[in-house]
């Protein structure tokens, strides 16, 4: 199904990485190209118009940042996603500042490959509307979401983003003392900490995108968090996480009905060595036996 409209380039250096994305993006009815690292893609891209970019960040010739910079000047538009597999401090810094969606770690899940895809559209989707029709296999279930919060919250919050403003870097202490006080990210208070912060609206949700402890969805009393990196991924995580929905009837990014469980999937939580990782709170459980999940989840009722 490529009716949706939207084109997706994927930009790195090794064949085997556009291949992969091929399978699964092309699987999930994507229009998907690639081009062999950056001086290509830009060749590609003034002939062609894409409304998504995959690129890796470390390419001859022509690396990623130097991609991304060509991008924001000549295709300002573009929506652009990172695929890296050796991401730092100062370059995940510096693509934030350009205005990227989100990063797809290598080497990368299926799952996460398109759970990353999809955000992006909806990313898209928020710049331009009805731009793309996505089809059913690639949306997520609509849910209703409270865009608000006590005004007590507001005046706390308000509090915090007038001790941090004029501290350069602050954004990621301000959005984590919102998170603490609301227990997750309203779009209501993004747009009061763009606003308070002076920074632009599209850098502060870029910002909440890419770290997986922000959620811009509410959480249960107690949120259970599965790790599919690769560590994790080859010793069953995937069928830990499809016990816990079963056991909880809910699914990823879901609360179930009395508030108490909410259910997330992360991309590493830096405990490969105790593979199989699943984290509830700040507890952290490692070589779980996949039939075992739920054991854990009573721990908490």
């Amino acid at each position: 199904m490529t009716e949706n409209g939207l084109k997706i380039l994927v930009v790195d250096d090794e064949s085997i990485v556009i291949r992969s994305c091929e399978i699964v993006l092309k699987g999930a009815g994507y229009h998907m190209e690639g081009a062999l690292g950056g001086r290509e893609a830009i060749l590609k891209m003034e002939k062609e118009r894409y409304d998504l970019v995959f690129t890796d960040l470390k390419m001859p010739e022509v690396d990623g940042i130097t991609l991304i910079r060509w991008l924001r000047n000549s295709r300002p538009d573009t929506g652009i996603v990172i695929l890296t597999g050796y991401p730092s401090q100062d370059t995940i810094k510096e693509a934030l500042g350009l205005g990227i969606i989100d990063y797809v770690p290598k080497p990368f899940t299926p799952a996460v490959l398109l759970d990353v895809t999809r955000r992006a559209v909806q990313w898209l989707e928020t710049r331009k509307p009805g731009a793309f029709a996505i089809s059913a296999e690639m949306s997520s279930p609509a849910e209703p979401v409270r865009d608000d919060f006590p005004p007590a919250m507001a005046a706390e919050l308000d509090k915090v983003i007038a001790h941090y403003k004029h501290i350069p870097g602050s954004l990621i202490p301000v959005l984590q003392r919102a998170q603490e006080m609301i227990g997750w990210l309203p779009v209501a208070a993004l747009k009061r900490v763009s606003k308070g912060m002076n920074i632009p609206a599209a850098e502060v949700h870029s910002v909440v995108s890419f770290y997986s402890f922000f959620t811009m969805k509410p959480r249960g009393d107690h949120n259970i968090r599965v790790c599919l990196g690769t560590a994790c991924y080859v010793k069953r995580a995937e069928e830990i996480l499809r016990n816990l929905k079963e056991g909880l009837g809910i699914g990823v990014g879901e609360v179930t009905p009395d508030r108490k469980f909410s259910l997330e999937e992360v991309r590493c939580l830096g405990a490969c060595g105790l593979a199989p990782v699943v984290v509830v709170d700040h507890d952290t459980f490692g070589g779980i036996d996949p039939k075992n999940s739920m054991e854990i989840v009573e721990k908490y009722r």
